[in-house]
């Protein structure tokens, strides 16, 4: 008999904290939009960009905006939800019942792990993807020409082999999608550091199968003398892909993490600074933990603090908890990045606190 009365009262408690977690997702992500639109305003007029073409742009970039707010508002609504429940005796009743504070928790955690999850999801496929459409949207209305993304300066590392271009863009026609490279200059060094030979290329192209160089014209240094070769196109075996080249004009915080590891991977083959992307990276990995983490350590203040009250009292101590959580992780992240170690600590160090203080706290308050 007591197990399906706790099963009714575990769907009852999951309801109660989803529908609370939605609305307060859906109210900071509808203000979160409003904001992007009215500063999209100013860039109305500018070629073919105009109103319905900023709507579009602000509403693919939703997936994004919707994961990176999951979190506050998973803990805010949280904190509501059960806030209501023990401030209208629901929750004394659920407990008067047979649910301990323990299952109580458990059943929280389940449905923020849900929710989570989805949320995880979206950040690696229509998080990127969606940001990606809306910055070639609005590249594209902007622009009367077929070019995605435009970029200038390009420089990139591949073995002792150093690339620089003076523009280039990620390009799209139809289903084929392609980097150019203009004004390219390839440098080729030696085991010792001394250069080699030096490429100078109109046009590269990126493809499926490779590098593609055109209108080549390549110059040879040795120890007495120079030489000179032209061609009007070769192929050029490098590792070197579009990830590598477009990973330092894109934002590390809108790439998925397997972009973000491939965009790792390449940094440290090639001796370069890959912190930024490691930040982001591992991000990604403790985003589940701390979203869960968080809920549950917010949980004894609504078998307490919250009993009593209204709801600005709980709305405010949900923003103060989110916020203050995630301002000292960010400050151990940074530390990470001056100090030189690993960002894994950086992550888990606040997140280890928060489950002791949170521990302490619920033992404080069975007591």
């Amino acid at each position: 008999m007591s197990g399906p009365l706790l099963k009714v009262h575990d769907r009852f408690v999951a309801k109660a904290i989803l529908g609370s977690i939605l609305l307060t997702w859906g109210v900071l992500l509808g203000l979160d939009v409003m904001l992007a639109l009215v500063s999209e305003l100013g860039d109305l007029g500018k070629g073919r960009y105009g109103f319905v073409q900023a709507i579009a742009y602000v509403g693919l970039t939703i997936p994004r905006r919707a994961n990176y707010l999951f979190p506050y508002g998973a803990v805010i609504g949280s904190l509501m939800a059960m806030g209501q429940l023990a401030a209208t005796s629901e929750l004394t009743a659920l407990r008067a019942v047979g649910l301990s504070r323990k299952r109580i928790s458990v059943t929280v955690a389940a449905t923020v792990a849900a929710l989570t999850l989805l949320m995880v999801a979206s950040a690696e496929t229509a998080g990127p993807i969606g940001q990606r459409r809306a910055d070639a949207l609005k590249a594209s209305a902007k622009s009367d020409d077929m070019i995605v993304a435009q970029y200038s300066g390009v420089w990139a590392r591949e073995g002792d082999t150093i690339l620089n271009a003076a523009a280039g863009q990620e390009k799209v026609e139809g289903d084929d999608r392609w980097i150019e490279l203009h004004d390219v200059r390839l440098y080729d060094f030696d085991a010792a550091g001394r250069l080699e030979s030096m490429a100078t290329v109109k046009v590269a192209e990126h493809r499926p199968g490779g590098w593609l160089l055109k209108d080549v014209t390549r110059t040879f240094f040795a120890d007495r003398s120079v030489t000179e070769s032209h061609v009007d196109q070769e192929r050029w075996e490098s590792r070197l892909d579009a990830t590598a080249l477009t990973a330092g004009t894109d934002r590390p915080r809108y790439l998925s993490a397997g972009n973000l590891r491939e965009a790792i991977d390449y940094r440290q083959r090639n001796a370069l600074d890959s912190s930024e992307f490691e930040e982001h990276y591992w991000g990604r990995w403790f985003y589940p933990i701390n979203v869960i983490v968080l809920c549950l350590a917010a949980l004894p203040f609504a078998f307490g603090l919250l009993r009593s009250g209204g709801t600005g009292k709980r709305l405010f101590v949900g923003i103060l908890f989110a916020l203050g959580f995630y301002l000292l992780q960010s400050q151990f992240v940074q530390l990470a990045k001056v100090l030189r170690f690993d960002f894994r600590i950086a992550y888990l160090l606040p997140t280890l606190g928060m489950v002791a203080i949170s521990y302490w706290l619920f033992r404080r308050r069975s007591g």
